[in-house]
């Protein structure tokens, strides 16, 4: 699933309030993390702790999206 999280090689600096790791200084092609399992290509990405990156403009058929809801 795409995230809104530009990308970080590590969590040294994470956010630990759960919100957006951004960085202001970064453009709007800014790599952004890509999590979650996917059955393509390497078994090892079949894990919903696979973590990788991309451009923003990227558009692959193996790329998703998890909707999401908050209740107040």
């Amino acid at each position: 699933e795409w995230c809104e999280d530009h990308w970080h090689g590590d969590y040294d600096g994470a956010p630990s309030d759960g919100s957006p790791w951004l960085d202001k200084a970064a453009k709007g092609g800014a790599r952004r993390v890509v999590r979650g399992g996917s059955w393509y290509v390497l078994a090892r990405n079949c894990r919903s702790a696979s973590r990788y990156w991309d451009d923003p403009a990227a558009r692959n058929f193996y790329f998703g999206f998890r909707c999401a809801r908050v209740q107040a």
